[in-house]
Order: structure tokens, then sequence, then C-alpha cells
């Protein structure tokens, strides 16, 4: 799993950007994260592990969890 930190999370419209420990944004998607997450959201500047899925759009982010 990779591991970064929250970068910025629109909570009104489900999505956000993750930078890794490596530097690299990652779009991140209220759909993509654990089901104990969902409820919460994330916020600005949590740690998080997740795995990275590559689709037309480009990388995002999915099964976030918090890194604990």
């Amino acid at each position: 799993m990779v591991k970064g930190s929250v970068k910025n999370w629109n909570a009104e419209n489900g999505y956000g950007f993750i930078i890794t420990d490596e530097g690299d944004d990652i779009f991140v998607n209220i759909n993509d994260l654990h089901a104990s997450l969902k409820s919460r959201g994330l916020h600005e500047g949590d740690r998080v592990k997740f795995d990275i899925m590559s689709d037309m759009k480009g990388d995002k982010a999915v099964n976030v969890r918090l890194d604990k």
C-alpha cells in the first residue's frame, strides 16, 4: 500500500487529492474510501494508506484507509 497525506478535500463534492510520501498528487473520490471512512470523509492533513488504480482519466486512490 502507498502512504501519504490528504492535501485537500471538498466534502460538498466528495473528492480531493492525496500527496504521496514520494510527492505525487493522487485523485481520490468518496466512492473509493474504505467503508469505515465513508460517513466521516477525509480531512486535510489526515495520514492515509491506499492502493493506486489507473483508468482512462489517470491514477486514483482506492481502498483508502486512515494510517494509524
